[in-house]
């Protein structure tokens, strides 16, 4: 009971997307049933710090990463203050815990000449081809998550004034300019191949369709990426959030303010943007070790 009111807590005055929600709820059955058994507790007003210590201990015997322990125990301190807050509990048993050290996983990316050949690679004889083109064109120029991809509607793009609106994260909406590039993409997929692959399905304001005329999937796309990184020849293991991630890095390399990334990428934090910096001091050292001949 108490656990369906946080995640109520969470979806609505939060507005945490479903995804994360799930994580959320994942990690609290499996800490809540362990606690009560492990502990012989009766309610969550008896856990104490050391019974959190033994669920824990138990993730990390089951081989469960640091990262992972980390998002645990998030979503057990929340969960703990969320009951102090309604009185259910009148101790917070979670004050003292830690969160293990993670080692900071650097983003994979493209470079530059590996996103020209990506775009270049995209046949574009057919509507699918002129759609894929426009869509990662709109990614790579605004960095925008695969899920705010999915999400947009015409509503949301002003080619004339060159701007993409996105909502992301607990609805939050962001303003992000786009390139030339990415304008005329986006322009010739809706006057000419867009209308094709609606043909006589039911109207929809989705941007980007299938050929059934219905919103593109998360999987669809993962699919159609796959397909064009292959096609273009490049050895990497490619996601759409690399397209993010390649936005972020190109712009970091090339001298952008940190701040201006963060609002473009739409992190709460600026801690999360500044990963992008250490990808582009990672780079410098690669580019130095090979060109200077006393590396």
């Amino acid at each position: 009971m108490h656990l369906e009111d946080y995640l109520h807590f969470l979806r609505i005055e939060r507005q945490l997307a479903d995804n994360t929600l799930t994580s959320y709820q994942k990690d609290l059955v499996d800490y809540i049933k362990s606690v009560l058994e492990t502990g012989q507790l009766h309610t969550l007003d008896n856990v104490e710090r050391q019974h959190i210590l033994v669920h824990l201990r138990k993730l990390k015997e089951e081989g469960k990463s640091a990262r992972t322990v980390a998002r645990h125990i998030s979503s057990i301190r929340s969960f703990h203050q969320f009951l102090l807050r309604e009185k259910v509990t009148s101790t917070d048993p979670t004050i003292h815990l830690e969160l293990p050290q993670i080692d900071q996983k650097l983003p994979n990316f493209l470079s530059v000449e590996e996103l020209t050949n990506l775009l270049n690679s995209i046949d574009l004889s057919k509507p699918q081809g002129v759609r894929d083109l426009a869509m990662f064109e709109i990614m790579y120029a605004s960095g925008m998550r695969i899920s705010e991809c999915l999400n947009l509607d015409l509503e949301d793009l002003h080619l004339t004034m060159g701007f993409v609106r996105v909502f992301g994260k607990g609805g939050k909406e962001r303003i992000i300019p786009l390139g030339g590039a990415a304008i005329r993409a986006c322009k010739t997929y809706l006057e000419e191949a867009r209308p094709k692959l609606l043909k006589q399905a039911e109207r929809t304001d989705a941007i980007f369709i299938s050929q059934r005329g219905k919103r593109l999937t998360r999987q669809g796309i993962w699919k159609l990426l796959n397909k064009h990184v292959m096609n273009a020849g490049i050895q990497k293991d490619i996601t759409p959030h690399v397209l993010r991630h390649s936005f972020a890095t190109h712009l970091i390399e090339n001298g952008a303010d940190l701040r201006a990334v963060q609002e473009m990428l739409g992190h709460a934090d600026i801690s999360t943007t500044q990963i992008y910096t250490h990808v582009s001091k990672k780079r410098l050292k690669e580019v130095y070790k090979e060109f200077h001949p006393r590396a």
